[in-house]
This record gives structure tokens, C-alpha cells and sequence, in this order.
């Protein structure tokens, strides 16, 4: 893969590649293509999550559910 140039930082030095991308004196920078994701990780990842926080909540007691949601709202209103 080709690297691209840095584009300039100073405004006047911008405006002068600006120009020049514009007026063809230079090609203008490749545009990367989008990376795809993998099939095989995006299922893995729906499986985990349609049945994560169900099963959290029927693991944890109800005391131990209140004592979560107490630091939580501690947390909220400390702000």
C-alpha cells in the first residue's frame, strides 16, 4: 500500500495543496477502503450478547443486585 502524504498543517501551506489537488498539479490522496469485518467473530459476538445480561442477572442474588444498584446511584449523584 502506497503511504500518502502529511497533509501541511499551516493554513497557507493547506490552501496551497488545496489548490494544487484541485487544479490536477498533484492526484489527490487515496481514499482507504473500509476494513470488513469477520463473519466468524460478528457471530460469536451476537451469541454472547443476546443471553449476557440475562444470565448475569440470574447468577447474582437480590442482595447482591441491590448492593450493584446503591453504588450506581451513589455514583450518579456524586457528579
Amino acid at each position: 500500500m502506497e503511504k500518502s502524504r502529511k497533509r501541511p498543517r499551516d493554513a497557507n501551506e493547506r490552501a496551497f495543496y488545496t489548490m494544487q489537488v484541485a487544479t490536477g498539479q498533484i492526484p489527490p490522496d487515496p481514499v482507504p477502503a473500509p476494513r470488513q469485518k469477520n463473519p466468524a467473530a460478528v457471530a460469536l459476538g451476537k451469541l454472547g450478547a443476546s443471553k449476557g445480561g440475562k444470565a448475569r442477572a440470574e447468577a447474582l442474588s437480590a442482595k447482591r443486585r441491590k448492593q450493584i444498584a446503591k453504588k450506581a446511584a451513589a455514583a450518579r449523584w456524586k457528579k
